[in-house]
Formats: C-alpha cells, sequence, structure tokens
C-alpha cells in the first residue's frame, strides 16, 4: 500500500460521522446510517483487525480462500433442512421470524460503500464483507435481539471484538441517551454485552460455514462468553 492509499483508508471524517450520527437518531430503523459512520470514522481500526484476523489460523485460511459467506447464507433452504439446534437451522428460523433475508444488509451499504478497505488488498475486502454478513449470525449466536436495546448490545459486542471507532460512537450515543433516559438496566446491558465481547474469542475470524452444521448452545457457551440475560434473549 502506497502511503497515499494509506492516508486515504485512515482518514476520519469526523462532521460526515456527526451528520451519520444525527440521522440515526432520528430514524433508529436506517442501517445505512451505520455504516455511514463506520466509514467516516474508523481510521486505522480496520487494518488492525485485519492483521489480528491475519493471525488466527482459521482466519488466515478463509481469507487466503476467498470465502464469501454471503453464498452459505443465502442457501436458506439448505439452512432450513439442518437439524434442529444447529447454528444454521437456528439462523434460518431467525431470519424467517424477522422478515429479513441475508442481503439486507449488503444492500443498506451500498450507498456508502461503507465496507470498501481496497487498498489493504483482496483478503481484506473478504473480511470487510464476511464483516458485513455476519452480523446477524452475532444476534443468533449471542442471543440478543433484534430490537433497539438488543442491537445496542450487540454492537457494544462488536465494539469489544473489533474495536471499530465507528461503532464505539454509536454505542456511546446510545449509552449516552440510555442514561439520559434513566434507564439504568438497558445501560447495564449494553455494557454488559461490552464484557461478553471482550471475554469472547475472536468471532471475527470464526469458520462460519463449517459452524452452521453445529450445535448452536456448545458454541455460543464456547466461543461467546455465554448465554445473555434472559432480558437480553432474543424474542
Amino acid at each position: 500500500m502506497t502511503a497515499a492509499e494509506r492516508k486515504h483508508l485512515h482518514r476520519t471524517r469526523p462532521l460526515e460521522a456527526i451528520r451519520g450520527v444525527r440521522a440515526l437518531m432520528a430514524n433508529p430503523d436506517d442501517t445505512s446510517q451505520v455504516f455511514r459512520i463506520i466509514r467516516a470514522a474508523s481510521g486505522h481500526s480496520f487494518e488492525r483487525l485485519f492483521r489480528r484476523v491475519k493471525q488466527d489460523p482459521d482466519g488466515a485460511r478463509i481469507l487466503a480462500e476467498r470465502r464469501e459467506l454471503i453464498d452459505a447464507l443465502s442457501d436458506q433452504e439448505r439452512l432450513r433442512g439442518l437439524p434442529d439446534g444447529t447454528l444454521g437451522r437456528e439462523y434460518a428460523r431467525f431470519m424467517d421470524a424477522e422478515h429479513i433475508s441475508a442481503d439486507g444488509l449488503t444492500e443498506a451499504s451500498q450507498p456508502d460503500q461503507a465496507l470498501d478497505p481496497s487498498p489493504l488488498g483482496p483478503e481484506a475486502e473478504v473480511l470487510g464483507e464476511r464483516l458485513r454478513d455476519m452480523h446477524d449470525l452475532w444476534h443468533v449466536t449471542t442471543g440478543y435481539g433484534r430490537d433497539l436495546l438488543g442491537e445496542a448490545a450487540l454492537l457494544a459486542f462488536s465494539y469489544a471484538q473489533t474495536r471499530n471507532r465507528g461503532i464505539g460512537i454509536i454505542v456511546g450515543v446510545a449509552l449516552y441517551k440510555m442514561w439520559r433516559g434513566g434507564a439504568n438496566e438497558a445501560v447495564a446491558l449494553v455494557r454488559g454485552g461490552y464484557r461478553r465481547g471482550r471475554k469472547a474469542r475472536l468471532l471475527p475470524a470464526a469458520d462460519w460455514e463449517a459452524l452452521l452444521e453445529l450445535p448452536l448452545e456448545s458454541y455460543a457457551q464456547e466461543r461467546s462468553a455465554g448465554a445473555p440475560p434472559l432480558a437480553n434473549a432474543a424474542a
């Protein structure tokens, strides 16, 4: 990577991040603003995560193979046919219950090309796409729902895993609003998500394609720092 490319990759745009935060606060369902904030405020975060994943044996192999996780997640017919209790079957059930598809986050990320780390090379592009596509898998493995509190807790978990400053900004805003509103239990649950993320193994490096066929319960306990409080469980 040239010096110019590195400078462009790490350039932060505070005003753009602020605009994204304001838009997200006005409409929490506008997922595209999440990607906008991450792109504007991440700085060196993605490159550091990329290096961590490359140091993980599974992560390095997956990136070298240029795996596209969306291919496995889009085959809902196969996932629905897996045995009950497997990650793949529970993921399919979650997606059906929420009336969402694996392609949804791909579409939401497109306007700002929020996950375009091309200056780091094709393996980094693979990681960027996998991070986007594994978001709903993290919902299933951690047990956090897609309501506002569940998303905030999962973002706190994600921040601890990825150390992405853009995600940290979103979590910080959410915690501030909860604190101002006197929602102390909600604040505790979101902080709990961060603590779980710190304890968990590195999920961005996980071989999700293989894990889809394994029992969810044993995997969630082993890699995702245990089950969440009942109040945080996916509905």
